[in-house]
């Protein structure tokens, strides 16, 4: 252990001080001030003579009369499965009142890369209980599929939706009731007031027996912000890896996230990219999401749904832009279906789930999920291009067939994508609704559908059985 007392600038959340001998990059600091406090932080340059280290705590009573101790070591999470049930704060230590950890081990928050190699193909279905992502935008195992949604939109709500009902259906119908499936819920920059909704919820619901909750709250220093996700992925490759666990790993808010990098790059006067964002925001956000995977002989998986909030609602801001090149999709949650009062407000049209067929079909899900899907998709585009146009010339000028893709429309919306937070729709349940839905457009219409299919789920109205005698 080294310790120095010099100090020589303070700037922000940073702390430079000077060094004769080399220290590590990552290496966790202690920093005694002189009233006694013991903060930590983290070395984050490291030149010959010089360090920059910043400091989780934030850096006020700090002065020049400090007293730095570089430990040797990078900063380490310690993990164990009876993890599952606590609450953390950003920093790793429990805030529930609950015993002190005892770790197993404890492990390097940077995590090891999964070589490309040993990879397995994400191809096995999660079932979040939400019809518009479960039938349009279906979850695989070991996915990274994020929630890009705006200022004051419900993505909180959808958020704890899916984490108290997500599930793998394969183990449920083996007696298991989804016991291996955990949920890693790691909140970044939230108020004290959203925390409270999330705990309340948590404990309302028995969601948190299986989950591992880390809350780094808005007051909170920028710098935790950067370490929250760290130590929460870490947790869940151990239980993915080690335990054998399918674990779903949700953080939100990334958007607060990407806001402490660039305060931090700003206080280290870094030369700002697109917006003043650093120009490695990129690297940094690829290191998260490509922690989200499958191992080759490994039981367990980590898949990621990031939430990020996009500032101004637009989607070529750096944020989104980024994460959409390194993730797998989007879920868009969108104002205007929010304003009909729609739960929850995702909108089909702009979202994608790059995996989805390979997560679905025989033996995954019902063998008619594709193609319900791709006509569902094909049906409530068009309707949505009719809206437009009877904007200009009024219903009653569009053909039968048009009206009933503006019937679809509105049905669509008002039965399939809505279904409130509480409720948990199986696949089956679904998919069924998807046929009722397809059933109100003529039979020819249906040119995605096996034929076999529509013979065997396709439900004649009265009025069609009636003139077919």
């Amino acid at each position: 252990m080294k310790e120095y007392q010099t100090i020589t600038e303070i700037s922000g959340p940073l702390v430079f001080a000077e060094v004769d001998e080399p220290v590590g990059y990552d290496e966790i600091v202690e920093i005694e001030t002189p009233e006694g406090e013991t903060l930590r932080g983290q070395v984050l340059e490291s030149s010959e003579g010089l360090v920059s280290i910043q400091v989780f705590e934030g850096t006020g009573g700090i002065d020049r009369n400090a007293s730095v101790r570089f430990l040797g070591e990078t900063m380490k999470m310690p993990v164990t499965e009876d993890l599952l049930g606590r609450v953390m704060d950003g920093s790793g230590n429990p805030i529930d009142g609950g015993p002190e950890i005892v770790p197993d081990e404890r492990r390097d928050i940077v995590g090891a890369a999964i070589n490309p190699y040993s990879r397995e193909y994400p191809e096995e279905f999660i079932q979040t209980g939400v019809s518009s992502i479960d039938g349009m935008n279906t979850l695989v195992r070991g996915q990274k599929l994020p929630i890009f949604s705006g200022s004051g939109l419900p993505h909180n709500d959808l958020a704890l939706q899916i984490a108290r009902q997500a599930t793998v259906p394969e183990e449920e119908e083996g007696g298991e009731e989804g016991s291996e499936f955990a949920v890693i819920f790691g909140a970044m920059g939230i108020t004290q007031e959203e925390a409270n909704e999330f705990m309340q919820d948590f404990e309302r619901t028995g969601a948190l027996e299986r989950s591992v909750v880390f809350m780094n709250l808005a007051d909170d220093p920028a710098v935790e912000r950067t370490v929250t996700p760290r130590l929460a992925l870490t947790t869940a490759e151990y239980l993915a890896f080690d335990k054998g666990y399918h674990v779903l790993v949700i953080l939100t808010d990334i958007t607060n996230y990407c806001e402490a990098l660039r305060e931090i790059g700003a206080a280290r006067e870094e030369v700002p990219g697109r917006r003043g964002y650093p120009g490695y925001m990129y690297t940094d956000l690829a290191q998260l999401y490509e922690r989200a995977g499958r191992i080759q002989g490994r039981e367990g998986s980590v898949t990621q749904i990031p939430i990020l909030t996009m500032p101004g609602d637009d989607d070529t801001h750096p944020i989104p832009d980024l994460t959409g090149y390194i993730t797998e999709g989007q879920i868009y949650v969108d104002r205007d279906i929010h304003s009909q009062g729609i739960e929850p407000p995702i909108n089909v049209l702009p979202s994608l789930s790059r995996l989805m067929d390979d997560g679905i079909g025989e033996g995954l899900t019902r063998g008619d999920h594709a193609d319900v899907s791709d006509q569902m998709y094909a049906a409530y585009a068009e309707g949505e291009d009719l809206r437009d146009l009877v904007n200009i010339v009024g219903r009653e000028a569009l053909s039968e067939r048009d009206n009933k893709y503006l019937d679809f429309a509105d049905r669509f919306e008002a039965e399939f994508v809505q279904q409130g937070y509480d409720t948990n729709r199986s696949i089956d349940e679904t998919i069924e609704l998807g046929w009722d839905l397809l059933s109100d457009l003529p039979k020819e219409e249906l040119n995605r559908i096996d034929e076999d299919l529509i013979e065997e789920h396709y439900r004649e109205t009265e009025a069609e059985t009636v003139q077919a005698d």
